[in-house]
């Protein structure tokens, strides 16, 4: 059930969310919904079956726990916020059939972001700390000094010993403010979140994708996740295979999908970001500089006739003309 702080809802921010139960289909019911997923599975271990899942914060940051004894399985994909997990017991495999990894008692691990993964966890006691996915990326701008962008952790990377000793002591810190019992402003929070914020980055290896990247009206969830993705990448000789793997579609799926939220092909997209970048080079070269060849070739246009008419067609002149002026 949800309450409000004791504190009143004017002074203190953090509102909370206590459920228990013992049966695997309120388990199941519980976790879908909190996690906004379908296709869960929750099973017996030898132990009794039960669960409980605390939640107290604010809509930029909560912590949460979780006691569950038994097994839960399936798959989840975070959209909307960035989360690093840890248990005092229990564990499994997370990210399954992908970059695996074996999750264990102590070490904490980011949830892969971007796209959906597999995971079989069993016998929790497990601890959270989830931070709004705009808040953390803003963060993350003034940390880096680029503009706002998509955030692509290593959820494989185990952190060194002096990172994982500053995020544990940092973890203690907040959750005596976060969860204590003492009324805490809204100012005392939003400092809390933001130096909770800064140490998961100083922490968790992470790439800011596609700073400033123009999104077409529509595009949402995995769609925006594979442009943001095409942007990033698109330097590399990544193909739309390579995209659709990275949002956890089949090419068909990833097609369908650009088809129905921006009105195009993900080729068509990937080829187009491409020419702009050339477009952008080429009238920052000059002419002795640079060839349209060199450029065209290191952008992965390898038919120069092609590319041409491509890029005429695009911009209304064609390459040379761009390089000259």
């Amino acid at each position: 059930m949800s309450t409000a702080s004791d504190a009143g809802p004017d002074l203190d921010p953090r509102s909370a969310f206590d459920v228990a139960g013992s049966h695997p289909d309120e388990a199941v019911r519980l976790y879908e919904e909190a996690y906004d997923a379908a296709g869960f599975s929750a099973t017996r271990t030898d132990r009794a079956f039960g669960f409980r899942f605390k939640v107290i914060g604010d809509d930029t940051m909560t912590f949460r726990s979780t006691r569950f004894d038994g097994r839960m399985s399936g798959e989840v994909e975070v959209r909307d916020e960035y989360v690093v997990m840890w248990t005092a017991e229990g564990g499994g495999l997370v990210d399954i059939g992908r970059n695996e990894v074996a999750f264990g008692p102590r070490t904490p691990m980011m949830f892969p972001t971007g796209r959906p993964f597999v995971f079989d966890l069993a016998d929790l006691r497990q601890s959270l700390v989830q931070i709004d996915r705009e808040y953390l990326e803003r963060v993350a701008a003034e940390v880096h000094g680029t503009q706002p962008g998509a955030l692509v952790f290593d959820h494989t990377h185990t952190p060194d010993t002096e990172d994982l000793r500053a995020w544990n002591a940092h973890v203690q810190r907040a959750a005596r403010i976060v969860l204590g019992p003492a009324p805490l402003t809204p100012l005392a929070l939003a400092e809390t979140t933001r130096q909770t914020a800064q140490v998961m980055l100083r922490t968790f290896p992470h790439t800011v994708l596609a700073p400033e990247v123009p999104l077409p009206q529509g595009a949402t969830g995995r769609v925006r996740s594979a442009i943001e993705y095409m942007h990033a990448f698109a330097h590399t000789p990544i193909t739309t295979t390579d995209v659709a793997e990275h949002v956890g579609l089949s090419v068909r799926g990833l097609q369908q999908a650009f088809q129905r939220q921006v009105g195009t092909a993900p080729n068509s997209m990937l080829r187009g970001i491409r020419l702009d970048r050339i477009h952008e080079e080429l009238r920052r070269a000059r002419p002795g500089d640079t060839t349209v060849a060199a450029v065209a070739v290191r952008w992965g246009f390898a038919h120069l006739g092609r590319f041409s008419a491509a890029y005429a067609r695009r911009f209304g002149e064609y390459p040379r003309d761009t390089l000259q002026n």
